[in-house]
């Protein structure tokens, strides 16, 4: 039912936790299932490139699917420009992870929403 990446993903997690005083945090949830993301950034202005996500990190609670798409968007999103990271959708996602059931699919939308979520928030704060 899930992919070796999905699995890889949920026993473990890549850049799961807090980063205390973030630059920009995300909060997205689904009501229907339950899950929710935190999706926490820190930004770094590059001479060449602008702002960079330099940091990221996470906190989820939910389902397999929601872990490893929490923790396959910081892999994504690390080292990425803003504008780079505001383009990653959640159909990169799944195709990161090798596919997710169909009906976990939602899950991929949230770790999408959550780290543009947390990016729209560091650029409130400027």
């Amino acid at each position: 039912m899930y992919s070796k990446k999905v699995l890889e993903h949920f026993t473990r997690p890549h850049n799961q936790g807090v980063i205390k005083k973030a630059d920009g945090v995300g909060i997205v949830g689904n009501p229907t299932c339950g899950d929710l993301m935190k999706i926490y950034i820190r930004v770094k202005k590059d001479k060449t490139k602008g702002e960079v996500i330099n940091d990221i990190k996470f906190e989820t609670l939910g389902c397999a699917s929601a872990i490893a798409t929490s923790s396959m968007i910081t892999d994504l999103a690390k080292g990425r420009t803003l504008h780079e990271a505001m383009k990653i959708s959640r159909d990169d996602v799944a195709d990161a992870l090798e596919g997710l059931p169909p009906i976990k699919m939602h899950c991929s939308n949230l770790a999408a929403d959550g780290l543009h979520a947390a990016i729209k928030d560091y650029k409130n704060k400027k």
